[in-house]
């Protein structure tokens, strides 16, 4: 089957469009510019689709390499036959092919690989064989007694290794054990004695059992990490019956024959010495698998959710980046995230110079018209908060936010923040990014590695080149979608753009350092290694305002720029008309012509149609707006405020299998279980929710929240 039908079938979407698309990404096209500008070839496809196909793509070119190592592995071995070549061929999985391949795989010495050396092959198919005769079992083994096997129980022995090996080897008995082991093996979990766990951080897996296909994938790496650090020991059971029945279909004990016994022995030693440890490490291999692909999702969907929050524009922003010892670091930025101060203040223990703190903040409100506070919610968070309540109730008109400070450690000593800030220590560079990230979430964000953004779970845990990858197309999604400044952004922000990249970045950084503003997307050709192709890809996601073309601003490309000027005079206005009144004319053409007659009349697509209207309608528009903006708060709660049956505000900060941690204003966000949502519940990091308080555990900082809405 050709591999587009094999995509599509398994995808459930049309061949040709999976045909399409694998030629266009074979060209080097971007998903984010497939996605957006070639939908009529795509056939609408969306980015998650179209990076669901690349990734298919790969797995099944790399199972085609696989397989033709294989063919060539045995083939040159001179052991392949048609019917093996054919279920070679056949085979779907790259475990299929490996369980077809493992009787051929070059191996160590084993004691099989010794007992063929020794020439007791022979033996060893007789015991397959299970002849019936009277034949005294020593007068066959005896022409194999040598130096090498002194006597007629050692050939026998090898022989029965040899055996063993076979049966284990035999992809018709892996096959189906490990499919059942998956669905029916128990695995089992076990404190290690004397193991040290002190904070009881795997208590609940001291004593625990569960059915493999039951398991939950943030069980089955609580399991392992309990494993690697030495603290739990995991295994898999599998009961006789779900292997012997198996076994004994290919190689069943014959009473007739003198050898029943010995195939007897050599399946019990095959199974428990070579097949059971073998199915074991396949099955928790695929269990890992497949909870690390979840984690990542998890990981990838809150990521998202994350970088998607909608900006906070028009703000002098005040951002606190708390501390005791060290002090809480200050910065002031402007509305275009521009540093007008910094400050150090001392307000906690062991200094406590809390009315002095206190005075340095409403003066620097005062100096530069702050509206808002933006406090890291790390170390010193809750006291600080307070502080700030404080300074609210004397200053009219300023509020305060909670903002993760995850990674504003990292990306304040990066190369990238000392180039931005070369004139602030470290410490003060974590407070500007505090601010900035109130500001735009993404623009700031994007300058972080993804993985110390902390809205996930195990995320140590898992395959790091995976999890990078699914997080870096998480970031580029959204940066595309939201589109780019291309006179204002950073390199960091410029390199996730389709078809830049770190390199491109800086070159369009550096000229137009040097060579000032871009007025128009087409001087973006004039920058150093920009070609035609970069172009292509990245141009309608760069924006620039007020520019010598009004288009240059919105999300429509260069390429359909003729088409837009055509809708434009078909519905009497320019480029140039104010937005009122283009919305008004463009409505007018809408509701006179059909959107699917007007294409025809234009000889354009009807997708890449309807997106030009929309750009021309709504020119930049960011997606993020239509998003709940943050919770802005004026006083602080703390636990001992809080009350089985209070109504609160809150904001979803990090979503997990079991549920979603809330921020309602106390220091310790509270979990709001699965149980407590209504069924279909599909919250991201960023969400503003309504909750109740169901449950107060001050002792261990635990709070239950219940679902309003």
């Amino acid at each position: 089957m050709p591999i587009e039908q094999t995509i599509a079938q398994n995808l459930q979407l049309h061949p040709a469009s999976v045909k399409a698309t694998i030629a266009l990404l074979d060209e080097g096209q971007t998903v984010p510019f497939l996605a957006r500008y070639r939908k009529e070839v795509t056939g609408g496809l969306d980015e998650d689709q179209l990076r669901q196909v690349a990734a298919t793509v790969e797995r099944l070119r790399a199972l085609e390499g696989r397989r033709a190592a294989v063919l060539a592995t045995i083939e040159e071995q001179g052991k392949l036959t048609e019917e093996l070549r054919s279920q070679l061929l056949e085979a779907q999985t790259l475990a299929a092919v490996e369980d077809l391949y493992q009787p051929y795989r070059p191996k160590r010495r084993t004691r099989a690989g010794i007992a063929r050396e020794r020439g007791l092959q022979p033996l060893a198919d007789l015991i397959l064989e299970q002849p019936r005769t009277r034949t005294d079992p020593a007068a066959w083994a005896g022409p194999h007694v040598s130096d090498r096997v002194p006597t007629v129980e050692d050939a026998w022995a090898g022989a029965r290794d040899v055996v063993a090996e076979t049966v284990s080897d035999d992809p018709e008995v892996r096959g189906p054990v490990r499919e059942r082991a998956s669905r029916w093996g128990m695995i089992g979990s076990a404190r290690v004695p004397d193991a040290e766990d002190p904070r009881r951080v795997y208590e609940t897996y001291y004593e625990f059992e569960a059915r493999a296909d039951r398991l939950r994938p943030y069980q089955v790496l609580a399991l392992n990490r309990g494993e690697a650090e030495k603290v739990l020991r995991v295994s898999l059971e599998v009961a006789e019956r779900d292997w012997r029945a198996v076994v004994e279909r290919r190689y069943r004990p014959d009473s007739a024959s003198p050898l029943a016994t010995m195939l007897a022995d050599a399946i019990e030693d095959g199974v428990h010495r070579l097949l059971l440890p073998a199915i074991e490490r396949d099955v928790r291999r695929a269990l890992t698998e497949n909870a690390e692909e979840h984690a990542i999702g998890v990981f990838a969907a809150n990521l998202r959710s994350l970088l998607s929050q909608p900006p906070v524009s028009g703000h002098t922003v005040l951002g606190i980046d708390p501390g005791f010892r060290t002090g809480c670091k200050v910065a002031v930025v402007d509305p275009t995230g521009k540093v007008l101060e910094t400050a150090t203040i001392y307000p906690h223990a062991p200094q406590k110079r809390a009315q002095e703190a206190q005075a340095s903040l409403v003066r620097l409100i005062r100096r530069h018209g702050v509206s808002l506070l933006a406090i890291g919610n790390g170390t010193a968070s809750r006291e600080t908060e307070q502080l700030a309540a404080e300074v609210i109730r004397a200053v009219e008109g300023v509020k305060y936010v909670m903002v993760s400070e995850a990674g504003a450690s990292v990306y304040s000593a990066s190369p990238e923040a000392r180039a931005e800030m070369p004139d602030l220590d470290v410490t003060l560079r974590g407070a500007v990014s505090i601010a900035r990230r109130l500001q735009d979430p993404l623009a700031e964000l994007v300058k972080i590695d993804p993985k110390s953004i902390g809205v996930g779970m195990y995320q140590h845990d898992v395959d790091q080149k995976r999890l990078e990858e699914a997080l870096s197309a998480e970031v580029e999604t959204v940066v595309n979608r939201v589109g780019v400044d291309v006179n204002t952004a950073s390199a960091a922000l410029l390199e996730r753009v389709a078809g830049i990249g770190p390199k491109l970045s800086q070159a369009i950084v550096a000229h137009r350092d040097a060579q000032g503003a871009f007025l128009e997307r087409r001087q973006l050709l004039k920058v150093a290694g920009l070609g035609p192709k970069a172009y292509q890809q990245a141009a309608g996601f760069l924006r620039i305002r007020d520019g010598k073309n009004p288009l240059d601003a919105g999300g429509i490309h260069p390429e359909s720029y003729e088409v837009a000027q055509k809708v434009l005079a078909r519905a009497g206005v320019t480029v140039q008309a104010p937005l009122a009144e283009r919305q008004e004319a463009l409505e007018r053409l809408v509701a006179e012509a059909s959107p699917a007659s007007l294409a025809s009349e234009l000889g354009v697509g009807l997708p890449t149609l309807s997106d030009i209207l929309e750009q021309l309608a709504r020119p930049g528009r960011d997606p993020r707006a239509d998003l709940p903006a943050p919770v802005l708060r004026s006083d602080v709660l703390s636990m001992e405020d809080l009350r089985p049956g209070m109504r609160l505000a809150g904001t979803v900060r990090n979503v997990v299998d079991f549920g979603a941690f809330v921020d309602i204003g106390v220091k310790q966000d509270g979990l709001l279980h699965r149980s407590q949502m209504p069924p279909g519940t599909d919250l991201g990091v960023g969400d503003v929710i309504q909750v109740s308080v169901l449950t107060v555990d001050p002792d261990r900082g635990r709070i239950g929240l219940g679902w309003e809405g």
